[in-house]
């Protein structure tokens, strides 16, 4: 009998992409190209669709580090979230929500796997070895070999907008981002984004540590330390920008339409994450893409691979795609 598996491996897409098309999901954002393709596909293999589901018995944590008002400030991981929770209803997976802080409460839930989304310390990690060993780690990769992680090279994609900027013609480049700690204070998480567009630029020879700022990852954050930008360099303020999260990117470009500053014409503004609002601001944003709703889906096929014996650490890679706008 042809599964949903056999018609996403054929058909080049995930499972849950195959599962919601054929449920004909309205939320599901995919092109009519890709859907054409899975119905052809299911065609092809005859699949018939089942007419009941058999309840999932497995029930799983969803251990997140950012509080709802967080998410709000920085809808990277919210749609992560959302991506998991839609994946688990389409394998009718139970899941429970917690903070890492409310692990214990775990002791009580016969839970038989855990998704955990963000940055966590080695303490952290420990106290979910200690309630399953079928551990699903995003954005976040632990130095250990028996868990699975789903993770974006953003080391990657700061030098292909480095390059991109280069070949514009741009030579004074600024950065602003943000900077993370684990929730426990043992440490501060250094940011690919802002490693590799210091060591990039340091090897081309341009790069100026009066050009980088960094706060958190918020809208507010990129208002104001554009505006500390702007106030410091004056007319020379960086001809391109580098902005570690849309959200941030948001607020940079208030800070310049604020003080009459053209984009691009003067400045050049290129974000990351590819939030739904990036395409209507003006001048409409250009962006990173990040499949942040495929990181989540892809963490929960993980765990299933998991529940389904397999034992061998995992570590996935999402590629991601620069959009070119208007403020580029």
């Amino acid at each position: 009998m042809t599964t949903i598996k056999d018609i996403a491996e054929k058909a080049g897409v995930s499972i849950a992409t195959v599962s919601r098309v054929l449920n004909y999901d309205a939320t599901l954002s995919v092109s009519a190209e890709t859907k054409k393709k899975i119905f052809e596909v299911a065609e092809l293999l005859s699949y018939e669709k089942r007419t009941t589901r058999k309840a999932n018995a497995n029930k799983i944590a969803l251990i997140h580090w950012y509080t709802e008002q967080e998410e709000l400030d920085d809808l990277y991981y919210m749609s992560i979230r959302l991506g998991i929770e839609r994946c688990c209803q389409q394998y009718s997976l139970g899941v429970i929500k917690i903070a890492p802080q409310a692990i214990d409460s775990l002791v009580k839930e016969n839970i038989q796997g855990i998704i955990a989304v963000g940055k966590f310390s080695q303490s952290e990690i420990k106290s979910f070895h200690s309630r399953t060993d079928n551990l699903v780690f995003v954005d976040f990769s632990p130095e250990e070999d028996d868990v699975d992680a789903v993770e974006i090279d953003f080391g990657r994609a700061t030098r292909r907008v480095i390059d991109y900027f280069l070949d514009k013609g741009h030579r004074s480049i600024g950065y602003i981002g943000g900077r993370e700690s684990f929730r426990d204070k043992t440490a501060e998480l250094i940011d690919q984004r802002e490693a590799a567009f210091k060591s990039y630029l340091m090897e081309k020879e341009i790069f100026k540590e009066d050009y980088v700022y960094t706060g958190n990852f918020a809208v507010n954050d990129g208002y104001v330390l554009m505006h500390q930008a702007i106030n410091q360099h004056g007319d020379n303020l960086p001809t391109a920008f580098f902005i570690g999260n849309d959200t941030m990117a948001i607020g940079c470009l208030k800070a310049l339409g604020e003080k009459g500053i053209s984009v691009p014409k003067r400045v050049s503004i290129i974000g990351v994450n590819d939030i739904s609002i990036a395409q209507y601001l003006s001048p409409s944003l250009s962006t990173v893409k990040v499949e942040t709703e495929l990181m989540g889906e892809t963490a929960v096929e993980l765990l299933q691979e998991r529940l389904g014996g397999r034992t061998v650490g995992k570590r996935i890679i999402l590629a991601t795609k620069l959009m070119e706008r208007q403020s580029s």
